[in-house]
């Protein structure tokens, strides 16, 4: 996505990604406002609300997690890298999969604890060995 916001310009119909430079459609299915790249999932700190292109910020947006709503609509949660403001934004039809993927098995794969500690299944008391 671009990195000067423009509130007075229409979106454009295409914009290069900003983290992997994939040429990407700004229209999406399943979406009204495309906001990221559907390869990298990244993005660029460019809405307040979708769609508003208001915000000042400008910085990198790196997809940090999904989260899924009421009615099981997955959501992609990017938090920026400049301002650190985290923002939720509806997946597109066309989104990578397996990226999509490993953002929601991560903190299984990447526990904040040691995983010799959780205790056997059925014996609470016995860490593994």
């Amino acid at each position: 996505m671009s990195k000067s916001p423009n509130p007075n310009k229409a979106p454009a119909a295409r914009f290069v990604c900003a983290r992997c430079r994939q040429r990407v459609s700004a229209s999406a299915p399943g979406t009204a406002h495309r906001n990221h790249c559907p390869r990298c999932l990244w993005s660029v700190h460019l809405d307040n609300q979708a769609g508003d292109r208001a915000a000042r910020c400008g910085g990198m947006m790196e997809p940090v997690a999904v989260s899924v709503r009421k009615g099981g609509e997955w959501v992609l949660i990017h938090r920026c890298q400049q301002c650190g403001a985290l923002r939720g934004n509806r997946i597109a039809g066309d989104d990578n999969e397996l990226v999509l993927l490993s953002l929601a098995v991560r903190p299984l794969a990447q526990p904040p604890f040691p995983l010799d500690r959780v205790p056997f299944c059925g014996d609470e008391n016995t860490p593994r060995s």
